[in-house]
């Protein structure tokens, strides 16, 4: 069955008729051409789907369409400001925290979800936290660098 729902994605409000069970992934890549967020496994395991959902991470690829009214998305194309690119994506070129880059949207999105929800994170609550997000490349330490220096400048929000 076909539904309507409005939500704001990457701080503009949207409009949107699919079926009510259509993925949020899909809706990102095939109907707003936001193709940052990755598939990778299909079932919500491996992170490279996540984007903000009221500032939560979520899965998008089990996110269903009739969960975002009224909600406010964002996927990695949204931490861009004003062409300035959001601390935490700089600090993940600065500290080398990607090689192939699929997985990096995912933990650009779920890094900053734990900054949101914890400004100060120690090391092992980072580490914690990404731990469900896999990378094939093996760029976990980098990545948690990266991370960790965004705390320690203050800049995370």
């Amino acid at each position: 069955m076909n539904i309507s729902v409005k939500f704001s994605l990457n701080g503009r409000e949207v409009h949107i008729e699919a079926e009510e069970d259509q993925k949020l992934l899909w809706l990102l890549r095939t109907e707003f051409n936001l193709t940052g967020t990755k598939y990778g496994c299909g079932v919500g395991m491996c992170g490279a789907c996540s984007v903000l959902i009221d500032n939560r991470a979520v899965r998008s690829c089990k996110t269903e369409l009739r969960h975002l009214a009224g909600t406010k998305v964002i996927t990695v194309e949204g931490l861009e400001k004003d062409g300035k690119l959001h601390p935490l994506q700089q600090a993940f070129i600065d500290h080398g925290a990607l090689q192939c880059g699929y997985c990096t949207s995912g933990m650009l999105i779920d890094a900053l979800a734990l900054l949101h929800e914890n400004p100060k994170p120690t090391r092992a609550d980072i580490i914690l936290h990404m731990e469900h997000n896999l990378c094939r490349c093996g760029a976990h330490t980098r990545i948690v660098d990266a991370i960790e220096s965004v705390v320690k400048t203050g800049a995370a929000a």
